[in-house]
């Protein structure tokens, strides 16, 4: 009797219509995302080194695929309605404890294996709370639970490999035990984005497309934040007497990524929501899988990249032992720029598969940055800031012109979308004044 007042309570957990947005609850999960890139963009900022960025990478692939699971989940079931918000709370709790273990993943094998066997328990937490979720919501949708049952060997193997990666690498030599556990790890990611692939599309559902494209959006603009962060709190800029040299650094860097943010956001983003919502059946399942969840994750790897040389030169520009005319080391320079290569590149393989089109202002823009990198290592740590921030910032001037008819049309038609869009919400929410029956009853 108490069970069922309590379930009656909680309300009745909801499927996701077909113009849903994002709701509350999500954006509240997505914080447990901000810790996540801000500590392998800290762990991997410390010791700059081939294999620490090679062990950022793999985690952030599995964080990632935790990330698409959850986006699938999302896509039938209401996050924030009914019993949801519990499972989910303690699937952000694993998220968060995935998290903090995340920088003893790949520590010293002679620390033992606390580190990556709570990382481990962490993820089969996380995998676990997101089946039940798929569970219940294709509990009246045979296919989609015929496509669970597939998917339930990929969770099986990366778990188990998790467990191995953790436990039997400190009890071989030490020669062997970090190839090992790097190689167990590349076994996971191959396993889970291959399993993507290899299990069609055949169960899966876009109910909305505005829900998708929102939640993908929304976990990019954090990542781009994590740039924000490098900046300021990476770089040391809080705390400290304020220097003139830190002035210029701080506004290069909210320039260029308000810059690549603008090079997504401004036209190719919603340009494919649009060709999402015009997809239906296989076709927008596939473009969905493609262009959002395999494709966001080199763009945010290229953000983390970006911010990690982006906090070294900052740092060097602020140090005052070193000074506005001291040149980056290292690979701040290389990483700062490779990171929005990367970026871009990616960038344009989503507008493609999307879009099915390419913007030579793009290409024009690799060239150049290529170009710029021999060139940014040889300038002091600010000049290398501000070569790159001006290549970024010219890029957004030239489109605005360039493409000036193009945006100007893509603007028309969202307005012309959401006064719509509006106009018929309005029309349905003007019954709850008439007292009708379809009105809500007041508690």
């Amino acid at each position: 009797m108490g069970g069922d007042r309590w379930r009656r309570g909680l309300g009745p957990a909801t499927g996701v219509a077909p113009a849903t947005r994002v709701d509350r609850f999500e954006i509240f999960f997505d914080l447990v995302f901000v810790v996540s890139f801000f500590i392998i963009t800290r762990a991997t900022a410390a010791n700059v080194t081939p294999g620490e960025l090679l062990h950022a990478l793999l985690v952030l692939a599995v964080l990632w695929w935790c990330w698409v699971v959850h986006s699938a989940v999302a896509a039938r079931l209401r996050l924030g309605e009914g019993f949801v918000p519990i499972l989910m709370v303690v699937g952000m709790v694993a998220l968060f404890t995935f998290a903090l273990a995340l920088p003893q993943t790949f520590g010293d094998l002679d620390k033992g294996s606390a580190g990556p066997v709570l990382v481990t328990i962490s993820y089969v937490v996380i995998r676990l709370v997101h089946t039940a979720l798929y569970r219940y919501a294709t509990r009246d949708d045979p296919p989609a639970r015929r496509k669970l049952r597939l998917f339930l060997p990929e969770a099986l193997i990366s778990a188990s490999l998790l467990l191995v990666a953790a436990l039997l690498p400190p009890r071989v030599s030490p020669e062997v035990g970090p190839w090992l556990r790097d190689g167990l790890w590349i076994a996971v990611v191959a396993i889970q984005y291959s399993s993507g692939l290899l299990a069609g599309t055949d169960g899966w559902k876009i109910t909305s497309a505005e829900h998708w494209t929102e939640r993908y959006d929304l976990i990019l603009i954090i990542a781009l934040g994590e740039s924000v962060i490098s900046v300021g709190v990476g770089g040391n800029l809080l705390g400290q007497a304020v220097t003139w040299p830190a002035i210029p650094a701080a506004i290069s860097g909210i320039l260029f990524t308000a810059a690549l943010w603008w090079a997504h956001f401004d036209m190719i983003g919603p340009s494919a929501r649009i060709a999402l919502h015009a997809a239906q059946g296989h076709a927008r399942v596939t473009l969905a899988r493609d262009a959002y969840a395999y494709l966001y994750l080199p763009m945010i790897a290229g953000v983390i990249l970006f911010a990690i040389g982006a906090e070294e030169l900052v740092r060097i520009v602020t140090d005052p032992a070193g000074g506005p005319m001291e040149h980056g080391h290292g690979p701040a320079v290389p990483l700062l720029f490779a990171g929005v290569m990367v970026y871009f590149a990616a960038n344009m393989a989503f507008q493609w598969r999307a879009l099915r089109t390419l913007s030579w202002t793009r290409v024009g823009v690799l060239a150049l940055l290529a170009a710029a990198l021999p060139v940014g290592q040889h300038l002091p740590a600010l000049g290398a800031l501000g070569l790159l921030t001006t290549i970024c910032v010219a890029l957004v001037a030239a489109e605005l012109v360039i493409f000036a008819d193009s945006r100007a049309a893509l603007r028309r038609l969202i307005h012309e979308e959401k006064a719509s869009a509006e106009e018929n919400e309005a029309a349905w929410r003007a019954r709850w004044h008439d007292g009708g029956e379809s009105a809500p009853h007041r508690p």
